[in-house]
């Protein structure tokens, strides 16, 4: 019985190796494509302007990779991917400098990343022409929602990584493409909580018709939530804090490595070195978004450091993505601005992560819960800022 187990995963790995190959050499024909275009000082509005031209595609495809830290920039993107099949490799075998282990220990990122790049692929074959029409659009949604969590919930596998990718191609990206154009625009509001909102719903969606229809992934009853890590004994002390702030810039991809942050970190510092204008849809705020996103998560991580150790896990990275570079480029860098959305983000968004997702049914990832304290942090604390700033 347990050859016939491990005959079928080996039937998989040749298949999994050759899309990971191809994967691999594309973003390095790519990568040597578009930095042609970096180092000639093409910034993010010249790239807008030069849509649907294939050269300006490939920037917005790969820029999506970076686009849940708010860097939409395919340098960051590239070092991102990089980063983690450093900790991959790291991690499988057993390094003692893999860091926190990626994908949380799971061994499923070649899965996850795969399913991950293809729902992101579909997601722009199907909704890219949006783009050209009306500007920035979310397509990069189903990078960091369904098919990264269908991979951590059901395991490894062809159908899992299929059926998560056109999930999330076809019900996250159109549901964060209605709110935000017919929701969050009209009302002004930050485009980042109807992301979040379509990734919730979508998601919601997408574990309903798994239930629904078992053979979408399999037959087995789905292993426990990622990530529930045990909670490890051990020193978590001032190096532990700085490894954990620095792995939380990697956390809403699924990854939490230090290495895939550092790259996806120094991509995007090299890329508003050669050109200012290029990260952070040129807005110019990189370095206090840099700023608020980092003390968001010392903060976090410092006045939730209990709840780090007694659960092996707590979301605070949920700022970083959500409040404080929403704040940032809603009121501008200032210090008050800075320091503001990142002691309430670090305060308000990781607890409220955690009620939310005890109320997640078994049958769904418990991440739906962070995508909806985005949604609700965002919500309160931006315009909050906003009347500070006014009444200040």
């Amino acid at each position: 019985m347990n050859n016939t187990a491990n005959r079928g995963r080996l039937n998989y790995l040749p298949v999994c190796l050759l899309i990971l190959g191809l994967i691999v050499s594309a973003l390095l024909i790519a990568g040597m494509i578009l930095l042609g275009n970096v180092f000639a000082g093409a910034g993010y509005l010249h790239m807008l302007e030069r849509l649907p031209a294939p050269d300006a595609w490939l920037r917005w495809v790969i820029g999506d990779i970076s686009e849940v830290a708010f860097y939409k920039h395919e340098l960051a993107s590239l070092g991102l991917l990089a980063g983690a099949g450093l900790a991959h490799w790291a991690h499988r075998r057993g390094k003692a400098w893999q860091g926190f282990a990626i994908c949380y220990g799971s061994g499923l990122w070649p899965w996850l990343i795969g399913s991950s790049l293809l729902g992101l692929l579909l997601s722009n074959l199907l909704w890219g022409w949006s783009v050209p029409r009306y500007g920035w659009q979310p397509t990069f949604a189903a990078f960091v929602s369904v098919p990264a969590a269908t991979v951590l919930l059901f395991g490894a596998g062809a159908r899992i990584a299929l059926s998560g990718a056109v999930m999330g191609a076809l019900l996250v990206t159109p549901l964060c493409l209605l709110i935000v154009n017919f929701v969050c625009n009209p009302l002004h509001l930050p485009a980042v909580i109807g992301n979040v909102l379509g990734m919730a719903i979508g998601s919601v969606i997408a574990f309903t018709l798994y239930r629904r229809w078992p053979a979408l992934v399999k037959p087995e009853p789905p292993v426990a939530a990622a990530p529930a890590p045990a909670p490890q004994a051990g020193n978590h002390g001032l190096i532990w804090g700085m490894r954990r702030v620095l792995a939380d810039f990697s956390e809403a991809p699924f990854f939490g490595n230090e290495w895939a942050s550092l790259g996806l970190l120094l991509g995007v510092v090299l890329a508003y070195a050669l050109n200012p204008a290029g990260p952070a849809y040129g807005s110019d705020l990189l370095l206090p978004i840099l700023a608020a996103q980092t003390l968001a998560s010392a903060i976090g991580v410092l006045i939730w450091r209990r709840r780090w150790m007694a659960r092996g896990w707590y979301p605070t990275y949920i700022p970083i993505v959500s409040v404080a570079p929403a704040a940032v480029l809603a009121h501008g860098g200032d210090a008050l601005v800075v320091v503001t959305c990142a002691l309430l983000g670090a305060l308000i968004a990781p607890p409220l992560a955690v009620a939310l997702s005890r109320r997640i049914p078994g049958h769904m990832h418990p991440y739906i819960g962070n995508v909806l304290s985005m949604a609700l942090s965002t919500a309160l604390i931006v315009p909050l800022i906003g009347w500070l700033i006014r009444s200040f």
